[in-house]
């Protein structure tokens, strides 16, 4: 069996997607990396996802990345497993961007600052994924959940 880091590399574009390119000449665009078993095998197990969830590529573990893919990897699964739930946004300094957002999360009260619109993703029809300068990931879970005055607020950069 051939090891994982013969069969992909990886990179970031522009919008900070993170790029698979495969040896027969194929990329995938926004792939996921996950953990199989994040409490019980934290250091084994590893998938890549496609947009759609589906696996492309399965790891048995990390060393078996290229050095600079690894660290890619690993920096991306920190981000994707760091991610408080926004549940009120307080204030927002313009409806321009960038534009800084004050708002409270199940972690507790945070300031983020929104560079472009493409920092806002839909992840279902009523979640969304914003993603602040830092590259931290913050999502909401249910529009319709949120306050009238978050929600206000939201559509204006919807």
């Amino acid at each position: 069996m051939s090891s994982a880091s013969s069969k992909f590399t990886l990179r970031l574009d522009s919008f900070r997607r993170l790029i698979a390119h495969f040896a027969d000449g194929t990329e995938a665009v926004g792939v996921i990396p996950v953990r199989a078993f994040p409490l019980s095998a934290p250091e084994e197990g590893f998938a890549l996802l496609g947009e759609d969830g589906h696996e492309l590529v399965w790891i048995d573990s990390l060393s078996t990345l290229v050095p600079d893919d690894q660290a890619l990897f690993t920096a991306e699964l920190a981000g994707r497993e760091f991610m408080p739930e926004i549940t009120h946004i307080t204030e927002v300094s313009t409806y321009n961007l960038p534009a800084t957002w004050t708002v409270e999360t199940d972690c507790g009260s945070c300031t983020l600052i929104l560079k472009a619109l493409e920092d806002i993703r839909a992840l279902t029809a009523n979640g969304l994924l914003v993603t602040d300068s830092f590259g931290i990931n913050y999502r909401v879970r249910d529009l319709a959940a949120l306050d009238k005055k978050s929600r206000r607020i939201l559509d204006h950069f919807l």
